[in-house]
């Protein structure tokens, strides 16, 4: 009798159960499902999560938690913000944010702007109980890229060997740079829905939604950045640091700025990404944390938790409400109509002046991939924290609004998922069918020489290129070429295996591999540059095929003396 009351099956059990079983499972076939089917743990975290949720096995319920469960999903969100845009922060090319400032600033205003005010007209149009701020209020939501689910053409093998350099670049720091400014927007409806006073409404935006929460933030993370960085790079100088406290500033660092952010009322999120990007401007924290895996561990895990939270959290029995106004066919039309209308159209008329985008097929490819996901469930819960309580039925527009504003919400982003999730895939499919055709041609025309594996194209680099004079150590970084080399004229002796592998930058869709031969026993230090060049660069790589046909270039340095 005392054995059975030991067993305690318990609501908290089981989620843990289901959500470490969710990243073990995944983890054993996660090569196979990323990079062979492109499917990531968005979608099918979010899938397990509905299995699991309410409505399906009804083990993990978070809506059942009473008055704290906005407060929960709120902070878990944040946390998961937070973290990712610092990460995207981190990993952005030193002084990325100054040299590309007038294209972000291009790409993130006006298109925050165009789909902030046309998806608010198209809410309205669809459930006319909401009048024009309101609808705001909704869009506003909507309106911020999610840095998680973008991380999809961004990172891995798919994005490395067809989305240039410069597309996934761009759209990772426009992705983290919209998701701190939709507090502004989110401010400005909120403003005018509880206040009386028109006057009172966008002063109040102007001092508190810019001037604190978005200037503040963004200072206050910059300086915490910059701080840190000047006292690790001491402290390392001193050998006072090792190589895993400053792995550990991924997590500690970004929780730390989101603390004190959100504990003054600033914008945490742009405060985390300016921290990110303020702590690797010079590059010095990019090195000490070069090849480790322990932020991708903590994003993954972060991740799977967090796209679980969302499947079982949607609230599938709010997608009929008649009381409200909500049915099933006005959520997709909705969903439909965002898709296209909220960033597409921007972007194919204002990509002219966005040096990174080259051709409207870029613009095109950029304005789809702006999914929503984690930052509009954050925003949504964020809006509930400010908004009445609904009575039933609501008394006034205010608690009409906090009644509807997350089964919209959850449901765009439930179908977010599902196409921005699943485009990699199905693009991916589209081009296999193209690939067989022109296999044996292929085949042909790369029998009698080398090529570089599919490895080769996604493993991990430096952020820079370091370039020196030929007789410094080319281990070091150095990648000149001599003046008086002929490349097409030496070949690489097969002399037997490399002893050292060296992965340089990759600027575009080059990539550099420095190797080392021994010669029947003897060491010869003359390494070698080994440069695969895609013939698929620029913007074909969206689409125009596989880049497996290679050309490549050897190169025979002078032994340093």
């Amino acid at each position: 009798m005392m054995d059975l009351e030991l067993l305690q099956v318990s609501a908290p059990g089981l989620a843990y159960i289901c959500l470490g079983g969710f990243v073990v499972l995944f983890s054993i076939v996660s090569l196979l499902v990323k990079e062979k089917f492109y499917i990531n743990e968005v979608v099918l975290g979010t899938g397990f999560g509905i299995i699991i949720g309410p409505h399906v096995a009804n083990v993990f319920t978070p809506r059942t938690w009473g008055p704290l469960e906005n407060t929960i999903t709120l902070e878990v969100m944040r946390i998961v913000l937070a973290t990712g845009l610092f990460a995207v922060g981190v990993e952005l090319p030193c002084a990325y944010m100054k040299e590309h400032a007038k294209s972000l600033l291009i790409m993130v205003v006006p298109t925050m702007a165009f789909g902030w005010v046309v998806v608010a007209g198209i809410i309205q149009a669809l459930f006319p109980e909401l009048n024009y701020v309101s609808s705001l209020c909704i869009a506003a939501c909507l309106t911020p890229t999610d840095p998680v689910t973008c991380a999809a053409i961004t990172r891995g093998k798919f994005a490395t060997k067809h989305v240039p350099v410069n597309i996934r670049q761009i759209l990772s720091a426009e992705s983290a740079a919209n998701d701190g400014l939709a507090y502004p927007f989110l401010a400005i409806s909120i403003y005018l829905t509880v206040e009386t006073s028109v006057r009172t409404a966008l002063g109040k935006w102007f001092l508190v939604g810019w001037l604190y929460q978005v200037i503040l933030g963004t200072v206050l993370g910059a300086v915490l950045g910059l701080l840190f960085s000047k006292l690790m790079k001491i402290s390392h100088k001193r050998g006072f640091i090792d190589r895993e406290s400053y792995v550990a500033q991924y997590l500690a660092l970004a929780i730390f700025t989101m603390g004190i952010a959100s504990t003054i009322g600033a914008d945490d999120l742009l405060a985390a990404f300016a921290a990110g990007s303020a702590i690797s401007w010079d590059g010095h924290f990019n090195v000490q944390t070069e090849d480790d895996v322990f932020s991708s561990v903590i994003d993954y895990v972060l991740n799977c938790g967090c796209f679980i939270y969302i499947g079982a959290w949607l609230p599938f029995d709010a997608y009929n409400s008649a009381e409200y106004g909500i049915t099933p066919w006005k959520l997709v039309l909705l969903m439909i109509t965002i898709l296209v209308l909220r960033r597409i159209p921007p972007l194919l008329a204002l990509y002219k002046f966005v040096p990174e985008i080259t051709s409207w097929k870029e613009a095109l490819f950029s304005g789809h991939f702006g999914p929503m996901g984690v930052s509009a469930v954050f925003v949504s819960a964020l809006a509930l924290t400010r908004l009445p309580t609904p009575e039933d039925p609501p008394a006034n527009q205010a608690q009409y609004l906090a009644a509807v504003i997350q089964p919209i919400v959850s449901f765009i982003v439930l179908g977010s998922i599902i196409v921005h999730g699943l485009s990699i895939p199905f693009f991916n499919m589209g081009r296999g069918v193209h690939s067989h055709t022109v296999s044996l041609t292929m085949t042909w025309t790369s029998r009698n020489r080398a090529t570089v594996p599919d490895w080769v194209l996604w493993a991990r680099r430096a952020p820079d290129v370091v370039e020196s004079a030929v007789d410094e150590d080319v281990e070091q970084g150095s990648t000149r070429t001599p003046k008086d080399t002929d490349e097409s004229a030496v070949n690489i002796p097969d002399t037997g295996p490399p002893d050292v592998l060296t992965f340089e930058d990759v600027s575009g869709d080059v990539v550099s591999v420095v190797t080392r031969r021994h010669s029947r026993g003897i060491d010869n230090s003359s390494p070698e540059l080994v440069q695969a060049i895609d013939n698929h660069t620029g913007p074909g790589n969206l689409g125009d095929g596989a880049p497996d046909d290679n050309q490549i270039k050897n190169v025979r340095f002078p032994t340093a003396q």
